[in-house]
């Protein structure tokens, strides 16, 4: 081979080379934009770090989150019982609002989990929940309400209180009733820690890892 050729063929390899470096780089940006897409609007995944919602969700598991159970526009709300994730601001932590940039970030999961609460929905806008009837269980609308959910061993409440939920807010409590800081914490703040409707990101709808508890959430 002369040496013409043998630079020609040496070009050649860096051309193919090059366009194999920029497939790869393609690939990964359009990967990580799907998944950006996806947990933003159809599917987002969470860690469970703490022990407020035992037994139905533990420490160390990962949890999927439906981003379309829920659309206000469509009259499609959550509903008393659901387990869901959603925005503290401005309820569970009272003293901090969210910003359209900070709303942004946290739509596309960029902003981290710092502001993130998986509770259960006791009450939903029109409704009166109280604590306790005659036999120490939760009362919504005047009626006792049986929570198989409640973690073995505690009471359905320690805290008495008697509210009337807004429309377009939730009242939302821990399934581990005697460790879980939640709205029966934040009567005395300003929204009485009563989640908007707004910040719930989506149902809580399987535990995903580890494989072996993989389970639908109920």
């Amino acid at each position: 081979m002369n040496q013409i050729a043998r630079r020609q063929a040496a070009t050649d390899k860096r051309r193919a080379f090059h366009w194999v470096w920029r497939f790869v780089v393609l690939a990964v940006i359009l990967a990580l934009l799907t998944v950006i897409i996806v947990r933003a609007f159809f599917v987002d995944v969470f860690n469970i770090e703490s022990d407020s919602m035992q037994s139905t969700l533990n420490p160390g598991q990962v949890i999927s989150v439906d981003r379309r159970a829920y659309d206000a526009d469509k009259g499609v709300t959550p509903q008393r019982g659901d387990v869901i994730v959603f925005d503290g601001r401005g309820s569970f932590l009272p003293y901090s609002s969210a910003t359209t940039f900070s709303d942004l970030l946290g739509a596309f999961n960029l902003n981290g989990g710092s502001h993130t609460y998986v509770k259960r929905v006791i009450g939903v806008g029109g409704d009166s929940v109280e604590c306790c009837s005659a036999d120490g269980q939760i009362k919504v609308n005047g009626e006792a309400i049986h929570e198989e959910y409640v973690y073995s061993g505690d009471a359905p409440s320690d805290i008495e209180f008697s509210v009337q939920v807004p429309e377009n807010r939730l009242w939302v409590m821990g399934d581990h009733r005697s460790v879980s800081q939640d709205s029966r914490s934040l009567l005395g703040v300003s929204g009485g820690g009563m989640i908007n409707v707004d910040r719930v990101a989506g149902r809580v709808s399987n535990v995903i890892w580890p494989l072996d508890q993989r389970h639908e959430v109920r």
